[in-house]
Parts: C-alpha cells; sequence; structure tokens
C-alpha cells in the first residue's frame, strides 16, 4: 500500500514557491496594505495584474489622467474584500472593478476581471493571489 505521495507520484522534478516567485518578481507581495484594507493573510498579485492596473507613474499621469498607484493598489484590494464578504465560502472568486486602462491615452475607467485564489503557501498556511481572470 502506498504512504505517500512520492510513493504515488515518484521524486519530484522541479518546484517553485511562493517565496520564490516574489522574490523573481513574478509575484507582488502586497500584504501590508491588504492588512489595511481587512485581509488577515498575506496577498500577492501577478506580475500582470501589477503592471496592467496597478503600477501607475508620473509618465502616465503627463498622457492619461492623474492617479495614484496606491490608491490603484487600494481598489483592487477593496474591491476583493467587499467580493469576500459577499462569497465567504468559496476558494476562488471572480471579481470586477473599474480601472483606467494602462494604454497611453485612456482617460475613462473600465470594468476589468480579476481572479483571487485562497490556497496553501510555502508552508501549507493559507495566503491569496489575485491573478488575471486567465492565469493559474
Amino acid at each position: 500500500m502506498m504512504n505517500t505521495t512520492t510513493d504515488f507520484f515518484g521524486e519530484m522534478i522541479y518546484g517553485y514557491t511562493r517565496s520564490q516567485a516574489i522574490e523573481d518578481g513574478e509575484l507582488v507581495d502586497v500584504s501590508d496594505i491588504a492588512k489595511q484594507s481587512g485581509f488577515k493573510i498575506p496577498v500577492a498579485v501577478t506580475r500582470a495584474v501589477w503592471d496592467q492596473h496597478i503600477e501607475w507613474t508620473d509618465k502616465n499621469d503627463d498622457r492619461q489622467t492623474i492617479q495614484d498607484q496606491s490608491g490603484r493598489l487600494w481598489d483592487v484590494l477593496w474591491m476583493l474584500y467587499v467580493a469576500c464578504k459577499r462569497n465567504r465560502d468559496e476558494s476562488y472568486i471572480i471579481y470586477g472593478l473599474h480601472v483606467i486602462p494602462r494604454d497611453g491615452s485612456s482617460k475613462s475607467p473600465t470594468l476589468v476581471k480579476l481572479k483571487a485564489v485562497i490556497c496553501g503557501g510555502d508552508e501549507g498556511e493559507p495566503v491569496i493571489t489575485i491573478m488575471l481572470p486567465d492565469e493559474d
């Protein structure tokens, strides 16, 4: 009788941890600000979410409209917090929010969808990752 996952699947060939993804910049740890918006566990966003829906520079202000990067992050987190309150028993949530796209010309917000997944971190602890709907 098999007793471990290794007995069933064999030795692991390659592992990529959440902390490695944060170190590499594939995930952006936003836990400190997430705590301020009510989250009690670590929260990270994917690089794609950061680049498309959070990051905002003075250059974007000059070309588009004045925005604040910390405000954009707050919006992503707050809308997730509200969605979590409505979907308490779900392990992943698709939620929407309005953001001004970083496209060099838009001045009005558009509705975007994001996906948040709660799963086990590097040590099996609960963590949340916010990603684009087509990301894993």
